[in-house]
């Protein structure tokens, strides 16, 4: 394994969940009871957590058979040219710049990204737009990792 990393939701985002989860107890309780109100919380914080864990759940890896993003795989023969984008390039490949058929995987907590050019003539998609933390690592380590596949 050359690179792994899970694009887990930041500590902000649960805390706004908890303060969610806050106030529905407090406006339910007084409209209901604590009861009610205890129960509807619980229900919140509920699928809060099971959003949040679910959408971070996608975990980027780079092994010794290519890319893979969540259950998707770029296998070596078909990755292509790597770029590393800031965040003004990441918010133009997902804007004006963006191309329909593109795989992406973005999350709204990360701002920068890779993408990578898809190098088979029947895959319909002309790159994979992939979000990162760390957008130069996972780049150099998809260089490493092709050259070492290659060899």
């Amino acid at each position: 394994m050359h690179y792994r990393e899970r694009l887990n939701a930041p500590a902000w985002y649960w805390l706004v969940g908890v303060l969610f989860g806050a106030s529905t107890i407090i406006a339910v309780g007084f409209w209901y009871g604590p009861w009610v109100a205890f129960g509807g919380g619980l229900v919140v914080a509920a699928v809060i957590t099971v959003a949040l864990a679910w959408f971070g759940r996608t975990e980027l890896a780079v092994d010794a058979d290519g890319l893979r993003v969540g259950p998707s795989l770029l296998e070596w023969p078909w990755l292509g040219e790597v770029e590393v984008l800031d965040a003004a390039a990441t918010r133009e490949r997902l804007g004006v710049g963006a191309d329909a058929r593109a795989f992406v995987t973005q999350r709204p907590w990360l701002s920068e990204s890779v993408q990578v050019t898809v190098d088979d003539a029947a895959d319909p998609h002309p790159y994979w737009l992939v979000s990162s933390r760390r957008p130069a690592q996972l780049a150099a380590a998809i260089e490493t990792a092709r050259a070492q596949a290659a060899s």
